[in-house]
């Protein structure tokens, strides 16, 4: 096991850790303006934003995520479906803290859109045996096994209620063989990692720059997603060392 464990640290020295960009997909209404965000070490960030413009925004509506053709490969319906949804759960979260959520759309209001361009599945065998590895290491840094790891790429867009375009973000991340990524036996595990690093970028491109975080609205908008915080899937974590989607993705209530 130590020799397996060598041989994972040995594998990640010539693993890079930045996340390369992605084919823009045609989905944005533009991509004119997106710059790269200097200061990311591990995603892929493509981003823009009229702060004169957002500055005036203020209620907007979260259209459910879209797949655009081409994003996956070999995955089922039901782990798309989980995808999709952890995108909208993430998304809502941080635009509540920015914006007013509405529950529907509305002609005076703003809309966030918002397609899934890349899915890369997570290798369930080298999960199960990296889960295994990483027993063996103190601390909360573990590894993965090299060309088993998954990702995620998003394309979003904030539209004014002319239709116009105010702000957009091009984000994709892919997870790291050293580090905090969980591995899982689900084949989107990493992919529904991802998604709450993607839902903060989309929080900071959105929002203008003095607009800072504000509490939960009550009723809080983001409600039908489920809970905020599952400590199940904490606690599945810490007892295994795998990301269990069941116990950490929240489910819309009955």
């Amino acid at each position: 096991m130590t020799r397996l464990i060598a041989l994972l640290f040995a594998s990640t020295a010539l693993v890079a850790c930045q996340t390369a960009p992605v084919t823009n997909s045609g989905f944005l209404s533009s991509y004119d303006g997106l710059t790269t965000k200097e200061g990311t070490i591990r995603a892929s960030v493509r981003e823009r934003r009229d702060d004169g413009a957002v500055q005036g925004v203020e209620r907007v509506f979260i259209e459910p995520a879209v797949l655009q053709p081409g994003a996956v490969n070999g995955l089922s319906e039901a782990d798309v479906a989980l995808v999709l949804g952890e995108v909208d759960r993430q998304i809502c979260y941080e635009v509540s803290e920015r914006f007013t959520v509405l529950p529907g759309a509305d002609r005076q209001a703003a809309r966030v859109r918002t397609a899934v361009i890349g899915v890369n599945g997570t290798g369930q065998a080298g999960s199960a045996a990296s889960a295994v590895a990483n027993f063996f290491i103190p601390g909360p840094i573990g590894v993965r096994a090299p060309g088993t790891t998954g990702g995620l790429a998003v394309e979003t867009e904030l539209v004014a209620p002319n239709g116009r375009q105010v702000a957009a973000l091009a984000w994709a991340r892919n997870a790291n063989v050293v580090g905090m990524d969980s591995p899982s036996l689900s084949r989107v595990g990493d992919a529904l990692q991802m998604a709450e690093p993607m839902g903060d970028a989309v929080g900071d491109a959105f929002a203008p720059k003095d607009r800072k975080a504000r509490p939960i609205a009550d009723p809080d908008p983001c409600a039908r997603f489920g809970p905020r915080i599952r400590p199940a899937g904490f606690l599945a974590g810490m007892a295994t060392g795998l990301y269990v989607p069941e116990l950490s993705t929240s489910k819309p209530k009955d």
